[in-house]
């Protein structure tokens, strides 16, 4: 089998969920950790948006943590990660597009803000996709993972945000709301996997990682995209 070979960055939560999969599902993988600060001349050979996860399987690159989480599981179907159902593999899908396209753009905007009405309008909307998370994600299923009796693709795409929160709170006084209970426990449990716990970080760690977001100087990829 070719090697599969992981260009990383541990501050990333992005490339977390694609070191998670690929440690639940047993595979081994290199790594290669890229400095976001000071990217090495060549990345952008192997990254054309120049970022990170960016996974290399034989001559094969794969881009973006959804996209390569996805590839991983089509490739290695053993130990699987996403519900056999077709409509529980779309709902799945549903929550990690909504991750994308909702609540991690939210998440970084929320650090970005420096004006106070801004701030507590995105807070407000943050605050307002947990609920969200809570009622109509977890809240409607058996549990105890995202999808049920099994770990899938989505627990995986949100446990480094909420890893993360120590940071939220810090910079922003903001965290998950009381009424989050299912929520709560999901994430305690995740913490607790041996996955989990062999690529965590104590918050001291992210509190740094956030520094620059939270103060307006942060001008990485991800800074510029999401800023208004």
């Amino acid at each position: 089998m070719d090697m599969l070979h992981i260009y990383s960055a541990e501050v990333c939560p992005y490339a977390a969920r694609t070191r998670l999969a690929l440690l639940e599902k047993g595979l081994p993988f290199e790594v290669t950790e890229i400095d976001l600060r000071n990217k090495p001349a060549w990345f952008p050979q192997v990254s054309p948006y120049g970022k990170v996860p960016v996974l290399k399987h034989g001559q094969t690159l794969v881009w973006e943590s959804s996209i390569i989480n996805e590839y991983i599981e089509e490739t290695f179907p053993e130990r699987p990660l996403m519900p056999k159902a077709p409509a529980e593999r779309a709902r799945a899908r549903f929550w990690i597009d909504f991750a994308n396209v909702k609540f991690m753009p939210t998440w970084y905007r929320v650090f970005l803000a420096q004006k106070g009405e801004e701030r507590e309008r995105l807070g407000a909307e943050l605050m307002a996709h947990f609920r969200f998370l809570e009622a109509e994600g977890i809240g409607k299923g058996p549990g105890p993972f995202w999808m049920g009796a099994d770990l899938t693709l989505v627990d995986l795409c949100y446990q480094p945000w909420f890893e993360r929160i120590p940071a939220l709170t810090h910079y922003r006084g903001l965290g998950l709301p009381a009424e989050c209970g299912r929520l709560a426990a999901w994430s305690a449990m995740m913490a607790a996997r041996p996955s989990v716990k062999s690529i965590a970080k104590p918050t001291a760690y992210y509190l740094e990682g956030y520094r620059r977001y939270a103060d307006g100087t942060e001008d990485g990829v991800t800074a510029r995209e999401l800023k208004n």
